[in-house]
């Protein structure tokens, strides 16, 4: 994983995150993660509280339909962290 990723949390949220925690979160990632809303739910729920930042339920809304609507391969842990740090 790309330190940038972990750099961009802890500059977004003044948090540290480990690779080992992020790797943790990504072994139950699945493609169809992706597509159900429930399962990004709680996906957005487990990167919140690692951060310990809470997420709105309008934010959430807006990640579940940026990410469902772009094209990302579903097996990219990296680019998701990505996207949810630009909120």
């Amino acid at each position: 994983m790309s330190k940038d990723v972990l750099n961009v949390v802890k500059k977004k949220t003044g948090k540290s995150v480990s690779e080992k925690d992020i790797y943790k979160l990504a072994s139950g990632v699945k493609p169809s993660t992706m597509q159900s809303d429930a399962q990004l739910r709680q996906l957005i729920k487990q990167v919140s509280g690692l951060v310990n930042v809470p997420v709105s339920e309008s934010t959430m809304n807006e990640l579940i339909q940026a990410i469902k609507s772009s094209k990302m391969n579903g097996n990219s842990m990296e680019q998701l962290m990505k996207m949810i740090s630009k909120k």
